[in-house]
């Protein structure tokens, strides 16, 4: 095993939980908007 491995090895990690992280906080985000706006229908329907 080459030096390289213990640079290019955990950089790869890295660049994994950052995308990981800026899906799952778009995916939260979509997740909580669609709700508000089921609330809100449901809001509507009932008044």
């Amino acid at each position: 095993m080459t030096a390289g491995h213990f640079i290019f090895i955990p950089a790869v990690l890295l660049v994994g939980i950052v995308i990981g992280w800026i899906l799952g906080s778009r995916a939260a985000g979509d997740a909580y908007a669609a709700e508000l706006r089921r609330r809100e229908e449901r809001r509507k329907r009932e008044s």
